[in-house]
């Protein structure tokens, strides 16, 4: 997903813009801790009330297939995490029903367990309801590091002509993990996370305004709702449009979905007006990290 220094390219020319709009849906719930049965019965109705709704694709917040929870996950992973290859754990068969009943292509937040090891991870599963992969977070947060390992690789969907870069949480606070997914082609950038009350709000609406302008790509978040792993959430899932502007917004506390039609004729007027992605491929100076610089003092 990430794209050599030495060999910047154009996003734009080697990935066309989409032919048709893609409605998506970012969730959100209340987690019950540690309960993935449950958790998976209510990402079912969910992905079955965003096709109601007439979306594509729907996003799930971090880890909710367990709640947050890295102290019960820890303790007891075989039960609280997912198996590594999402089609090997019978859990998970009311998502997949659910994606394969509604032809609607789900990512779900979930601790998985691979061979001894645990990664926050987002399962997607496709419309025929078949697991088709997952994307381990990058960016683990302060004590996800004692807990997790971190992902090595970026991860990039594709879904109607639309090219879909995913990251989780703590992942979006970083301009080059957006950067690589826009580089990559992506007309978008799908995020599951946990924001807390207190400084939460204020970051996502930050950071995911700033990853959509300097991308000129939509960005999505679905966040928790309520108490979860020891965190007071504030909801407010929501997608943002190709010059930051916020395109739709839940509610900070009830359960529902933010619904957004991401709109080609949007990206190419956009990108058009605001050219900093295209630019940058011309820009060789910028791919150096860190660059060189020149340094004076001043008396």
């Amino acid at each position: 997903m990430t794209t050599s220094a030495e060999q910047p390219h154009t996003p734009t020319a080697a990935h066309p813009l989409p032919a048709r709009p893609l409605r998506v849906a970012a969730a959100q719930a209340q987690a019950v801790a540690g309960d993935i049965e449950a958790n998976a019965a209510t990402v079912a109705a969910m992905i079955r009330q965003a096709a109601g709704d007439g979306a594509a694709l729907v996003v799930f917040p971090e880890k909710f297939l367990s709640g947050y929870e890295p102290d019960l996950i820890k303790a007891d992973p075989t039960r609280c995490a997912v198996q590594a290859g999402g089609d090997d754990d019978p859990r998970l068969a009311p998502i997949a029903a659910a994606c394969r009943e509604t032809a609607t292509v789900a990512v779900v937040g979930a601790a998985v367990l691979d061979a001894g090891d645990l990664y926050v991870s987002a399962l997607v599963f496709g419309r025929d309801g078949a697991y088709v992969t997952r994307y381990d977070k990058q960016a683990l947060f302060k004590a996800e590091r004692e807990v997790y390992r971190a992902g090595t690789l970026g991860c990039t969907l594709e879904l109607d002509g639309w090219r879909l870069g995913l990251g989780i949480c703590y992942d979006s606070g970083f301009a080059e993990h957006a950067r690589a997914a826009a580089l990559d082609g992506c007309h978008a950038y799908l995020v599951g996370a946990l924001f807390g009350v207190g400084s939460g709000y204020h970051e996502s609406r930050t950071w995911f305004p700033a990853r959509a302008l300097d991308n000129t790509v939509y960005t999505v978040l679905a966040n928790h709702i309520g108490r979860t792993g020891g965190w007071n959430t504030c909801g407010a899932s929501a997608v943002w449009s190709p010059d930051g502007r916020l395109a739709a917004e839940a509610t900070p506390d009830h359960p529902g979905l933010a619904l957004a039609d991401l709109d080609p004729a949007t990206l190419h007027t956009l990108r058009a007006a605001e050219p900093m992605l295209h630019d940058f491929a011309t820009l060789p100076t910028l791919h150096t990290t860190p660059g060189p610089r020149s340094q004076h003092r001043l008396g």
